[in-house]
């Protein structure tokens, strides 16, 4: 019996007369998937709860942040405290230097870092200091990889980009993408014929390192060891983009996993504790060519927010001391259940690609490996809308497109587990 949303659907009618779409975030819409956006009022460990009283057991987690559940109660405390002292100073504060310590911890390649608010800030800083530190204008991505909404980036990028079928973005002048080069992901065939294409004209090549928006795709062995080679060899810059995949899938992110140092590393979700954060950091003598020090510009009055710092604190902070038991439980947790309905699509003759590492996953709707953003965009989307829509009836609430992963949280139990694959076993019928 499908959930009611006649309350939600009220809600969005009304967001849609002031808001375009009726959300501030496209994939909010539930247009590749179709079905009523449920409107939500509060959320606690791993479950979601509508303004019909309904309840979802999140698979989305925020989009990757909430990695130990909803109302962390550490995290929830901390914030109240900072509340207190005020929500905002725009003047610096001790929190901003432990934060980042505890960043340094888990991340010995970043000597020195910075704090933004999103990782669109992030990633958009991060290229703008390899243009400056270089000297050169190009950049190379890869299709699929999304890293923020600024003009240098909506190429061929994925999430919500590629959940709407737009190319890039309206808007976007032809000589701001004209320095980004768009590579297919796991060929350094491509990345070396470009580097000889253009010899010392490429500032930076910047990637996630695990593929998040586009689903989750890993790298192939042996591929950011490679790209960290020819970066090396032609003096540009590599920048991991960890802001889904940092405090992840493991504590020092995919550069740890990998053991790939980067020059530099964009870094978000996690580390704001469900607040606006993020944050950009890497070699020191890269890192001091920003203002005050050097010639290039960066700034934001709500940078190191007070409120925002003491949620990363408090998450990091558990982390760090919950390592040896936190991580080992997100990799079985999600096993269990991505492996557990790849079993059930299989037992009932659905065809199905499942790729996780470690709490990221995706299941992809197509008898293909999934290896890049083209393979992906291969899949059965119209299957995934169908599975989607089933799922959030069962009360299973998955990212809402093809192209972005699912997360799981410490908050997940065997019970939620075994409830994930009951509504799959109806789901996939």
């Amino acid at each position: 019996m499908p959930l009611q949303h006649s309350r939600s659907r009220l809600l969005q009618q009304k967001a849609e007369a002031v808001f375009p779409g009726g959300v501030n975030s496209p994939v909010r819409a539930f247009r590749s998937v179709g079905g009523d956006p449920p409107f939500l009022t509060h959320a606690e460990g791993a479950w979601l709860y509508d303004e019909d009283g309904n309840r979802y057991l999140d698979l989305f987690g925020s989009w990757g942040p909430m990695i130990l559940g909803h109302a962390f109660p550490t995290a929830v405390e901390a914030i109240r405290d900072a509340a207190g002292r005020s929500a905002s100073f725009g003047a610096s504060t001790a929190s901003e230097s432990q934060l980042a310590a505890l960043v340094q911890r888990c991340f010995p390649s970043v000597e020195k870092l910075r704090f933004v608010s999103s990782g669109t800030e992030a990633c958009m800083s991060a290229i703008r200091l390899a243009r400056g530190f270089t000297g050169r204008d190009f950049i190379i991505k890869f299709e699929g990889c999304y890293h923020g909404h600024s003009d240098a980036m909506l190429v061929k990028a994925g999430s919500g980009v590629a959940t709407l079928g737009i190319p890039g973005s309206a808007g976007v002048p032809a000589e701001t993408v004209m320095h980004t080069l768009a590579l297919p992901f796991n060929d350094l065939d491509a990345v070396r014929g470009a580097f000889a294409a253009r010899p010392g004209q490429i500032a930076c090549v910047i990637l996630e390192p695990i593929i998040g928006n586009a689903g989750t795709i890993p790298p192939a062995p042996g591929y950011l060891e490679g790209l960290r080679r020819i970066t090396e060899q032609h003096g540009a810059l590599l920048i991991i983009d960890e802001v889904m995949t940092g405090f992840r899938v493991t504590l020092g992110g995919a550069q740890r996993l990998y053991n790939v140092r980067p020059d530099l590393t964009t870094l978000g979700k996690i580390i704001g504790g469900g607040l606006p954060c993020g944050a950009f950091g890497g070699r020191a003598d890269v890192m001091n060519c920003l203002a005050p020090l050097g010639p290039v510009y960066q700034a934001g009055t709500l940078s190191g927010n007070p409120l925002a710092m003491a949620a990363g604190i408090a998450t990091l902070e558990h982390l760090i001391a919950n390592e040896q038991t936190v991580y080992p439980q997100l990799d079985r947790t999600t096993q269990a259940i991505a492996q557990g309905v790849a079993t059930i699509a299989k037992e009932k003759g659905v065809t199905l690609t499942t790729n996780q590492v470690g709490s990221m996953f995706t299941w992809f709707f197509t008898d293909k490996p999934v290896t890049d953003f083209a393979s992906a965009s291969a899949s059965d989307t119209v299957r995934f809308g169908q599975f989607h829509r089933a799922m959030l009836d069962a009360g299973v609430w998955l990212p809402p497109s093809q192209f972005e992963a699912a997360f799981v949280s410490t908050a997940h139990s065997q019970q939620d587990v075994d409830f994930v694959l009951e509504a799959a076993r109806k789901a996939l019928s």
